[in-house]
């Protein structure tokens, strides 16, 4: 008896990714992008100091996403969109400034922090981000967490404090710097979690775009009183801090507040500790930066603390809603 198998037909919702599963890609490749920034804050700072860099990167990546946003305006003009416009308020244009501020405050006192501490001690608590941004969305946005959660955070967090442990100063002249990079872990964290409020009405270059004038606006007059150079002088510096804005800004900043609309800003925080992870892979192979088994087995940790809260019952609520329905096959006739 011959038997015949219809073929499978899959509908259109089957063949698109879901608009999560959008977002997990998002919040990977601006993880990966990111990553990037050390090193070209590295080379930017040859010519230029950290604060200058920060300006930098802020106008050059305000004038990208204008340009974006200006297309965009004209290609949405030309097909007569019929999308309603979403109204903003006065409350909604000062969370947008104030996370513009947050972002702004995140990188200058990281920056500072750097000058005045060990880059280890700095990294570390910088790292506590995930921490913080937890704490902020079950005190402010009332949002609860397993177990399973909080241990995947916390192995990912220890790994990733592991990464800087060789180095790590204890002083009493250490102070000020430590103090400067753990504000920068609590702005780092306001600014996700105003973001996620934001992407409610605001599109991801909007916001990233308002954020750097923000911050392009509190920047220069930092760089004017404290340092002596405002712009790159060489090919090679204007490259760097381009590299920086469209490639760290632009692409990373933008993508994680594309990932914001859909995933949590706590589940965003635990992806965010694969940053320090890929910058010392990216160091290693640029750079010849030594890693060792320790470094290795850190970054074990890491990657095992991320699977396990996003494996969580927490994750699974942005993970799972909208996925796609199972494909079903058609049966056999004889």
């Amino acid at each position: 008896m011959i038997q015949k198998t219809q073929p499978l037909h899959l509908s259109q919702s089957q063949l698109n990714p879901s608009p999560t599963m959008m977002a997990l890609f998002a919040i990977f490749t601006a993880i990966v992008a990111l990553s990037l920034a050390a090193i070209f804050i590295r080379l930017s700072e040859r010519e230029l100091g950290p604060f200058a860099t920060i300006f930098n990167r802020f106008w050059i990546a305000f004038i990208v996403l204008w340009l974006l946003n200006q297309s965009k305006a004209r290609s949405q003009h030309d097909e007569q969109s019929s999308i309603p416009k979403s109204e903003y308020t006065v409350r909604d244009w000062l969370m947008l400034i104030a996370a513009g501020v947050m972002f702004w405050g995140c990188l200058a006192l990281w920056a500072w922090s750097l000058t005045q501490t060990g880059v280890a001690n700095s990294t570390i608590l910088h790292n506590l981000t995930p921490l913080f941004t937890t704490l902020g969305v079950w005190l402010i946005f009332g949002q609860h967490f397993d177990s399973r959660f909080l241990i995947g955070l916390m192995m990912a967090m220890v790994g990733a404090t592991a990464l800087g442990l060789d180095d790590l100063q204890v002083a009493t002249d250490n102070f000020a710097g430590d103090i400067a990079a753990f504000l920068s872990a609590l702005f780092s964290a306001a600014n996700l979690m105003l973001i996620e409020k934001l992407r409610a009405k605001w599109d991801a270059t909007n916001i990233i775009m308002w954020c750097c004038l923000v911050g392009t606006v509190v920047t220069l007059p930092v760089v004017l009183l404290t340092e002596d150079r405002l712009f790159p002088i060489s090919g090679s510096g204007w490259l760097s801090v381009i590299s920086l804005a469209v490639v760290c800004q632009v692409v990373g900043q933008g993508l994680q507040a594309y990932s914001l609309k859909r995933l949590s800003s706590g589940l965003v925080g635990v992806f965010l500790l694969l940053d320090p992870v890929l910058a010392a892979l990216v160091a290693w192979v640029l750079f010849s930066e030594h890693l060792s088994l320790f470094n290795g087995f850190a970054f074990a940790v890491v990657l095992v603390g991320i699977y396990v809260a996003k494996s969580s019952h927490y994750a699974s609520q942005f993970i799972e809603k909208d996925s796609p329905p199972a494909l079903c096959v058609a049966g056999k006739t004889s």
